[in-house]
């Protein structure tokens, strides 16, 4: 899907008009033309709690007005960010550690998923119990070339015994092969898999050691030097806003699924239910929504530079300001 723009603040008048959000929102969502954050995909849970804080006025509530811009496969926000296109944008810890090997100074502000929800699904029929096993045993097994991810998991099993073949998305080959595995969100295609009446199961890039955070807002060092004020008030709403969706995702699903009709309201909240353990995790509890951890970044560079994607390592501090 090509990048474009939703009509985002429409949808808001007629939740408005419904009575689903307070008029006071709608007006100051129409006003909306100052700061942008891109996304880097459609309007999905994965982006709640950026939609919750609009909804509920927390961006206008620290003075701020923001326009919240989708995107689609292939959308390249990290580049997009790093040329100064959008002060903000949602990427994930290694396109971080890539752009800043490649002379960018992208810097993460705050983390959505503590734990990404990335791995693969395979049929339950087929009685396999780890990543190694998927890998090792004859199939076919879908994977985004273009996915660090991926990269890290051919270099990890190299012995495979699975054809690894492009992972071109949807679910299609799923249904009807039994012995096709594909890459996944966790929270999301398997879902879409029991719809059609195909029970699968799902392994996590991170039970392999593959394990950087992702959903992460960021913006540019220097913009951030340039603009602190902005910027701590923004992460702020952003952190009230999660905690607003995490509570009640169904206004936020509302609009989200205006946004998205491909996305039905009952998967929307399945979703949001299923994603709150990867958002929720003991470290986030500890130290707040959005935390990083330096060890985590560090332990990523350090895997990026072994799968040969950078040159060099930087501090993990680098890399990240926690909320």
């Amino acid at each position: 899907m090509s990048h474009r723009r939703i009509g985002f603040w429409a949808v808001l008048g007629v939740l408005s008009a419904q009575g689903a959000i307070p008029a006071q929102a709608a007006t100051s969502a129409q006003a909306a033309t100052g700061v942008q954050i891109a996304f880097n995909w459609k309007a999905e849970p994965e982006f709640g709690g950026f939609y919750a804080a609009e909804i509920g006025e927390l961006f206008k509530r620290q003075g701020l007005k923001v326009d919240l811009v989708e995107g689609g496969a292939g959308t390249p926000v990290v580049q997009m960010i790093a040329s100064g296109k959008f002060a903000y944008g949602i990427v994930e810890g290694d396109e971080i550690i890539i752009s800043q090997d490649r002379g960018s100074d992208v810097i993460a502000l705050f983390a959505v998923y503590q734990t990404s929800p990335q791995g693969v699904m395979i049929r339950e029929s087929r009685n396999l119990n780890s990543l190694k096993e998927v890998f090792e045993s004859p199939g076919v097994l879908a994977l985004n070339s273009g996915s660090t991810g991926a990269v890290y998991m051919k270099h990890k099993y190299p012995t495979s015994k699975a054809q690894i073949v492009p992972y071109l998305g949807g679910i299609g080959n799923f249904l009807h092969d039994e012995t096709y595995a594909q890459q996944c969100y966790v929270t999301s295609e398997p879902l879409a898999a029991a719809a059609k009446g195909v029970k699968a199961k799902s392994f996590l890039f991170s039970e392999s050691g593959f394990h950087p955070y992702i959903t992460i807002l960021a913006t540019r060092r220097s913009y951030l030097d340039q603009h602190p004020e902005e910027v701590k008030k923004l992460v702020a709403a952003v952190k009230e806003g999660w905690q607003a969706y995490l509570k009640n995702p169904e206004p936020a699903n509302i609009v989200m699924n205006r946004l998205n009709p491909s996305m039905d309201r009952k998967t929307f909240q399945s979703i949001a239910e299923l994603q709150k353990p990867y958002v929720l995790t003991a470290e986030s509890k500890k130290h707040g929504l959005g935390w990083m951890d330096a060890k985590r970044w560090q332990e990523l560079t350090d895997q990026l530079l072994e799968i040969k994607l950078i040159r060099s390592k930087k501090e993990a501090t680098s890399y990240f300001l926690n909320p």
